[in-house]
């Protein structure tokens, strides 16, 4: 009854009830009067008015721990202590307790996906007479780019496409991911390089790879055939919806242990939804001037400040152990919100939004080899709209540039190759990087044999030769040629030689027990040590009367 009273006095009007379930009727009635509404909602302070809108923008409910945080605790005291103290009545109040104490806000347990949470709500039958109802899930997040935010532009492109054939041929053959890994072209200006691991984890996702982890042939041979633009769609549908590629185990410098789990679908669509308040979002814009940067720090601190737990059930920042890897320390509690869920907001903006083509980037200052400067702003792309539909997007670049094929084996293939025919030239190469948007590539017999052993003829590698330029220097044809019916004609290799004046010296010397040690004769006084032998040959050497050099090196 003494709750129902400070209700009543709030409300101005006196409660006269012989007990408790009376009392609840009666103020029911009173409150459920839209008068009586109006002139509350007129003499409510500004704060606990501000409050009150939030909720009802969110369909009259918000989770506990996010309402408290917000808005201020609502202090636990006895039926004495709050007569005394009336923390209803005084300038300590938080907006949540003159919520609480007017009968606008209540806290209970309601059901969820993730089982049941505490939430602050307004009751349904009151939520219906506020007008400040009306759904506005969320209100613009942050604001504009300042000049220094959005300096220096990172524009987003479809390389990603490319790395994933760099990746594909990469696993196709074998080829250990440190030797390539460093000329991947995707996020290379960013705070966030793309490695092979995240890559990898998308197309695998996209059931491109076995279970070993090497591409099946005709997913494969589909996707590097699809047109760009399709190609990027499928790519950003796949992680869209992927609940394998996990972001959060993803951040730089951070390390999850235990066996708690989190929801990396829940987390990416509530960045997506904050997204969608974003100027620029709706449809295709090719004038660059109606997609306005927007401050990625504002952006950050304003989710924070309104929807910390987007990731989190129930405002749980305990049970999830996450360790800074440089300093040890467990990253719990809601003090270390911007270490971690901050910080995942930031990865997947400047991460796979960047990678996938959706958002541009922006820094203060160019990047330099030494030290890559922080992304600061991003805005959408041009591609942006089609992208988060899942459709493909126009304009993309056509594969349209020719190979280049030099007489010493080389090739020298364009960004704008076609996709699926340096997959298959890759296959028959040795790999020499990437630069100036030229990859490069060697023919030799090691990886000729190699392809042999997958299958592979070397007409095949002419006939793809062929069909991508009509400049294959007819010596090289010879050699391919000469290589698959004789094998290697040729061989370059590092020889240790042991010179003697006098042949008969080595003669004596292959009739010794040095005779095991030495290689081919290169002549009647030389012959080849073979390697990590030169010392016993010395050895040998003196017992039988020789003193001999040897150069430093």
């Amino acid at each position: 009854m003494g709750h129902l009273k400070i209700i009543a006095e709030l409300w101005g009007f006196e409660l006269d009830a012989p007990d408790a379930r009376t009392g609840v009727q009666r103020l029911a009635a009173r409150l459920l009067q839209s008068e009586a509404v109006q002139e509350m909602l007129e003499t409510l302070p500004l704060a606990p008015h501000s409050a009150l809108q939030v909720l009802s923008q969110n369909d009259g409910r918000l989770p506990w721990p996010a309402f408290t945080r917000r808005f201020g605790v609502l202090r636990e005291m006895g039926p004495a202590r709050r007569d005394r103290e009336r923390p209803f009545s005084n300038a300590s109040a938080s907006p949540a307790e003159a919520l609480w104490y007017r009968g606008l806000v209540a806290h209970d347990f309601f059901d969820t996906p993730e089982g049941p949470e505490e939430f602050a709500f307004v009751p349904g039958d009151l939520l219906n007479m506020l007008p400040v109802g009306g759904r506005q899930q969320y209100p613009p997040i942050g604001r504009p780019a300042t000049p220094a935010e959005r300096a220096f532009p990172i524009l987003a492109d479809d390389s990603l496409l490319d790395d994933a054939c760099t990746l594909l041929a990469a696993l196709r053959i074998g080829m250990p991911k440190e030797g390539f890994e460093d000329t991947l072209l995707c996020g290379t200006q960013t705070p966030f390089p793309l490695t092979p691991i995240p890559l990898k984890l998308l197309l695998a996702s996209m059931g491109l790879l076995d279970k070993k982890g090497v591409p099946l042939s005709e997913p494969t041979r589909q996707f590097l055939e699809a047109e760009r633009g399709e190609a990027l769609r499928s790519l950003a549908g796949v992680w869209m919806r992927s609940t394998v590629f996990d972001e959060l185990r993803m951040l730089p410098g951070l390390v999850a242990e235990g066996q708690w789990q989190n929801d990396p679908l829940r987390a990416r669509h509530g960045v997506l939804d904050f997204l969608s308040t974003v100027e620029g979002n709706l449809a295709l814009r090719d004038d660059p001037s109606e997609r306005p940067y927007w401050s990625l720090p504002s952006f950050i601190s304003t989710i924070r400040q309104n929807y910390a737990d987007f990731q989190r059930p129930a405002g749980d920042y305990d049970s999830w152990f996450i360790r800074d890897q440089e300093s040890g320390e467990f990253l719990r509690g809601f003090e270390h919100w911007d270490a971690v869920d901050g910080a995942l907001v930031r990865f997947i903006i400047g991460g796979p939004l960047h990678w996938l083509g959706v958002l541009d980037l922006a820094a203060p200052e160019a990047p330099t080899p030494e030290r890559l400067a922080p992304v600061t702003a991003f805005r959408f792309s041009a591609w942006a709209n089609d992208l988060l539909s899942l459709k493909a997007p126009q304009k993309l670049s056509a594969e349209m540039e020719g190979l280049k094929v030099a007489s010493d084996g080389r090739l020298r293939v364009p960004r704008r190759f076609p996709r699926a025919l340096r997959y298959q030239l890759a296959r028959f190469c040795l790999w020499e990087g990437f630069s100036q948007d030229v990859y490069r590539y060697r023919l030799s017999p090691a990886s000729l044999e190699r392809a042999r052993q997958q299958g592979l003829k070397v007409h095949h590698l002419l006939a793809i030769m062929r069909r991508a330029t009509s400049a294959v220097p007819p010596s090289l044809i010879k050699a391919l040629e000469g290589w698959e019916t004789y094998g290697s004609q040729a061989r370059l290799e590092r020889l240790l030689v042991l010179r003697l004046k006098d042949p008969q010296v080595l003669v004596a010397l292959r009739s010794s027990r040095a005779a095991r040690f030495l290689g081919d004769p290169l002549g009647p006084t030389a012959v080849a040590v073979k390697p990590g032998a030169w010392e016993k040959v010395l050895s040998i050497l003196a017992e039988m009367g020789y003193l001999a050099d040897a150069e430093e090196s």
